[in-house]
């Protein structure tokens, strides 16, 4: 059974770091205060971690859904270029859970924390009477005007995106099949790293026209900036990075690349003339295809072109 609320607040409170940097008054008050950058904007993203939807307690150690779920908030702020001011975490907890798993929880998602340097700095706690429910809010900065979306992209714009794709999606397919697959064997799955110095990079330096994380798969993301910069794309298939999994570092299945989720990777596009690098902050940076005027999202092979269709994660999807 967890703490009662007034003693599980006070643990995290001592496991949390102090306030500092934008943070001038943390946890223990009814609202945390914040002094964001002068000439800035605020950035702000919540998601949700839910039992038996985002883990499950069989398959994952308490430490990996803490990181994972910090890395959901944290990924959103790269994806706009930002620089993560402060994080808020809501917990509702069953009753029979033991406080163990709570600690250990935290361990993982403070441990990213302190990783990427920002403050836990409130949040609050209830009871469920059904399963685990976590929702991080994180907020962040960019200078005024400057934080990059996904309406930028424009024809004749080169795509990219970052490490390999795949791997978050691979490790679930084998709990699916029964397997336990070994954490080293699926680094993007167990231990997820936000972008954010790279997100950074594309904003400082001005490459990147529209950016987007890969949390719900290639295909659905890339929907997603097409959609909102009112643009096709055309993608080559044999230039998708792979993600190699298991203990024979075998490279995933194509459509893994294209559909799965939660790799956390960005994509981003950028102008034909603008240098790319092809690695910043050790993380590859890949060329995939380029930006259409058609609206048509499509899928280049060796042997044909055919529609690429969103087929990542959708929830209430049928």
């Amino acid at each position: 059974m967890p703490l009662a609320e007034k003693s599980l607040i006070e643990g995290i409170r001592r496991s949390a770091r102090q306030p500092g940097g934008s943070v001038r008054l943390g946890i223990g008050d009814d609202c945390a205060v914040l002094r964001p950058p002068k000439g800035h904007q605020i950035l702000v993203t919540t998601d949700y971690t839910l039992e038996n939807i985002h883990f499950r307690r069989s398959w994952h150690a308490p430490e990996i859904v803490g990181r994972r779920c910090l890395t959901r908030g944290l990924s959103d702020i790269a994806a706009m270029g930002g620089k993560p001011l402060a994080a808020f975490l809501s917990l509702a907890l069953p009753a029979d859970l033991p406080q163990r798993w709570v600690d250990q929880f935290m361990r993982g998602l403070l441990g990213l924390a302190r990783e990427c340097n920002v403050p836990l700095a409130g949040g609050d706690t209830a009871q469920s009477l059904e399963g685990i429910l976590a929702d991080i809010i994180v907020l962040g900065s960019a200078p005024n005007g400057k934080a990059l979306v996904r309406s930028g992209a424009k024809p004749g714009d080169r795509i990219y995106v970052s490490g390999e794709l795949g791997g978050g999606t691979a490790a679930l397919k084998e709990f699916l099949a029964g397997r336990k697959p070994r954490p080293q064997d699926y680094p993007r799955h167990f231990h997820p790293v936000p972008r954010l110095k790279l997100g950074e990079f594309l904003r400082v330096r001005g490459i990147a026209t529209a950016l987007i994380d890969l949390s719900d798969g290639l295909s659905t993301d890339l929907g997603h900036i097409c959609e909102e910069s009112q643009v096709g794309a055309e993608i080559l298939a044999d230039q998708i990075p792979r993600a190699r999994v298991g203990r024979k570092r075998d490279p995933i299945d194509l459509k893994l690349a294209l559909h799965g989720g939660e790799d956390y990777e960005l994509l981003f596009t950028a102008p034909a003339r603008k240098h790319v690098p092809g690695s910043v902050a050790g993380v590859a940076i890949t060329p995939i295809g380029r930006i259409t005027p058609d609206k048509r999202t499509l899928l280049r092979t060796s042997k044909r072109v055919e529609a690429l269709e969103p087929q990542g994660w959708e929830h209430f999807r049928s």
